[in-house]
């Protein structure tokens, strides 16, 4: 016992070290920027510098600008003086490149300024560019200039930073020392802007809605609620866009869509964050079977533009989206993978029955449709790999859904599930506001009951489908449940540039 306390004695002044270390670099930089300043060196007194070259420009086009002279800024991410000639990397948007830094080249004031550059400072330089004996395109710098002191370390470079929560918080350093995290956002930034062009090209118009709404309609979701003080009124963050692009329909404008953050107040796993980027598009005069056509023609567009394939590879699974989509019925599906025939179960007592049998826990407000839902999620959903519709789900978990006409127990929604997740989910939206008005009554009685997903009663948009809409197709996407499965990303926090985190002060 006593031979542990003398181990733990021995590790406080090893981190009081490390801290006080730590400390005396932080003073060094600090006082490096006075002394400029002093001298009248200030770097942030500078305002512009203007670049022409980023370093992956003038690394495919060398034989272009060979002896061509070039400027470039960025970080300062290594350096190495040896007397009067070094050598330093400058990393920015595009990746990073070699400087030759001779005395001779740049005059001895600018080279001991230089001498004095930390790593992790920002730089402008110009030079003309060359390729060094072994054979690396470099600049020779003909001047150097500090444009931004760095007064904090960087993590150090081999190792990189690993902490993932300290990735997460500090999203700025995690992507200045880590390259796949960069391109995994610019991928992000592509796929957005391939699905845009994709709508954009099928006639589908880019509209704005509301984030603070009085009633969070269009999703089975808990809302975060605020207070507006010069209205003195409660309102509530947006879960979904879907009740005001359906105005918008029935206002005439035939293919509208929206990329937006939406709002739900729910946990954190690897794939929900509380805020996210959801898509939803509606069109008018078609159904769900044209939203499948529409969602597998744009999946497969936004691969290719992205990754240059429509074979997508996750966490070492291959999936397809060169192939037609599989299409089965929610029965079928749990007919299939659970052995269960859902047309046998003919009452809510059958449907508990065999739930009790399966061990699926349920609620006492769940209905026949809900229980069966809870098969799906059970039984179901892990084999859904490959690029699958599941389609025809029970009323019960479907409120804004039309019914299917031959068998009104069901309703015309889809969802798209890959690598086992749900992708997005899709209704012949209903468009009847007397039958509209019916479920929301029923949803508001799950409210009184204490359901805090259940959606309200919106006299508004009741008012909408009163004036009329048409028949419509809908559809909501998760934007970052895509990007993780493009970028090959494990969790929606490594899409996210800053994602939800517990304060550190907690």
């Amino acid at each position: 016992m006593g031979q542990n306390n003398d181990q733990n004695q021995n590790k406080k002044p090893q981190a009081n070290n490390q801290e006080q270390d730590v400390k005396a670099l932080l003073k060094v930089r600090r006082d490096k920027l006075k002394e400029l300043q002093d001298a009248g060196k200030d770097p942030f007194q500078i305002t512009k510098f203007d670049v022409t070259h980023h370093s992956k420009d003038i690394k495919d086009n060398f034989e272009e600008l060979e002896n061509k002279t070039v400027t470039i800024a960025g970080r300062l991410m290594s350096k190495r003086v040896m007397g009067k000639a070094s050598f330093c990397n400058i990393q920015d948007l595009k990746g990073n490149i070699q400087s030759y830094v001779a005395r001779d080249s740049v005059g001895v004031e600018v080279y001991q300024d230089f001498k004095k550059f930390d790593i992790g400072d920002i730089v402008g330089l110009t030079g003309e560019v060359f390729k060094t004996k072994t054979g690396e395109i470099s600049i020779h710098a003909a001047n150097i200039t500090l444009l931004s002191k760095s007064l904090q370390i960087l993590p150090e470079k081999f190792h990189g930073l690993t902490n993932t929560d300290i990735r997460y918080r500090q999203r700025y350093v995690d992507l200045i020392m880590n390259e796949d995290v960069k391109d995994t956002f610019i991928k992000r930034s592509k796929i957005i802007s391939a699905i845009r062009r994709y709508l954009d090209g099928e006639g589908f118009m880019e509209v704005e809605t509301p984030m603070l709404v009085s009633n969070a309609g269009g999703a089975a979701a808990r809302p975060f609620e605020t207070h507006f003080n010069a209205l003195n009124e409660d309102l509530k963050l947006r879960i979904s866009l879907e009740l005001y692009l359906k105005r918008l329909i029935v206002g005439g404008l035939e293919r509208v869509y929206e990329i937006g953050r939406v709002f739900r107040n729910e946990g954190l796993d690897t794939r929900h964050n509380p805020e996210f980027t959801l898509m939803e598009l509606y069109q008018a005069y078609t159904d769900y079977n044209g939203m499948m056509d529409l969602t597998e023609n744009m999946y497969r567009y936004v691969a290719q533009e992205v990754l240059g394939t429509t074979t997508i590879v996750y966490n070492g699974v291959t999936m397809d989206l060169g192939k037609p989509f599989e299409r089965i019925t929610m029965v079928d599906a749990v007919k299939k993978y659970a052995g269960i025939d859902w047309n046998d179960v003919k009452t809510l007592e059958d449907a508990r029955k065999l739930a009790d049998e399966k061990n699926i826990e349920y609620e006492a407000h769940h209905k026949k449709g809900d229980i069966l839902n809870l098969f799906f999620e059970e039984f179901v959903e892990e084999h859904l790999i490959q690029p699958t519709f599941v389609m025809d789900h029970p009323i019960e978990i479907s409120p804004l859904t039309k019914k299917k006409p031959e068998n009104p127990e069901y309703v015309e929604r889809f969802e798209m599930f890959m690598n086992g997740w749900e992708m997005c989910n899709a209704y012949s939206e209903l468009n009847d506001p007397i039958d509209q008005r019916e479920r929301f009554k029923a949803q508001d009685a799950l409210a009184d009951a204490g359901d805090e997903e259940a959606n309200h009663t919106d006299e508004d948009f009741l008012n909408a489908l009163e004036i009329g809409m048409p028949p419509t197709g809908g559809i909501g996407y998760g934007i970052d449940r895509l990007c993780m499965l493009l970028t090959d990303s494990a969790a929606i926090r490594d899409v996210l540039f800053f994602p939800t985190m517990k304060s550190l002060d907690k």
